[in-house]
């Protein structure tokens, strides 16, 4: 029973996605009868497979009958997109792990949070643990502060109102007028350091990247007993930084 649902199943996938391409060639719709004839598949088989795939939000019906891609494929292509990206400057981000020994970041501002997009750890350069999710300690993380420090004032004000700045260990910074004050008096700008902040025993080191208009930080996280090596550690984030902006505005 199990070997003869395996060819099934295939041909089904087969099927809805020849239909996809017979709906995505079509930029005004297409009708059901018209993409079954396209597609050589039964008439009711097509139906059956289009509102499935219209359910889910693959394709979408037209008032008029005929049928277009849905909105989920358009997600689907940004998520395409998204990885494709990144795989081009992991390389990048593993040469930094590597040279530094250190667990390498890059987070995103996006839909006015700060979101980790990927991390690059290793046995000699273990990651922080994320004990509490980034988007909720931007006030606590070197990559957080980054991003808060590139942002305008109103986007600055909108996230530090929806993110109370709670206190993460001793030496968090809770008061927004001391988180503010210390943002604008960075020693080693661009770089931004947070110091046990987010997690006793690590500090981090953080510099603003770019994804087209998007902003974004990378940073490492390193034994606190390795502070004294903070200059050489921007020395070697700055120029991977711009290598990953680079990458990450190329088009695809």
């Amino acid at each position: 029973m199990g070997n003869g649902e395996g060819p099934t199943l295939i041909t089904s996938v087969q099927r809805a996605f020849r239909l996809m391409e017979a709906v995505g060639a079509h930029e005004g719709g297409a009708p059901a009868k018209q993409l079954a004839r396209e597609t050589g598949l039964p008439l009711a088989t097509t139906y059956h497979l289009l509102r499935t795939l219209a359910h889910d939000g693959y394709i979408r019906k037209l008032d008029d009958g005929g049928f277009v891609l849905g909105e989920k494929l358009t997600t689907l292509h940004a998520g395409g997109r998204g990885q494709a990206l990144l795989s081009r400057v992991r390389p990048a981000l593993a040469a930094l792990r590597d040279e530094l020994s250190a667990a390498a970041y890059l987070t995103f501002y996006e839909d006015g949070e700060i979101r980790v997009a990927e991390i690059v750890d290793g046995p000699r350069a273990p990651r922080v643990d994320l004990w509490v999710g980034f988007e909720d300690a931007g006030h606590a993380t070197a990559l957080g502060k980054c991003v808060l420090r590139e942002l305008d004032d109103e986007a600055r004000d909108d996230y530090l109102a929806r993110h109370p700045l709670v206190d993460l260990t001793p030496r968090t910074i809770t008061g927004r007028a001391e988180l503010l004050r210390r943002l604008g008096t960075t020693p080693l700008t661009p770089a931004v350091t947070d110091m046990e902040e987010y997690a006793l025993g690590t500090f981090c080191v953080a510099v603003p990247v770019y994804s087209g208009e998007t902003l974004g930080s990378l940073g490492v996280s390193l034994r606190a007993d390795r502070v004294a090596h903070i200059d050489e550690i921007r020395d070697r984030l700055l120029p991977t930084a711009d290598r990953v902006t680079r990458g990450l505005s190329l088009t695809i």
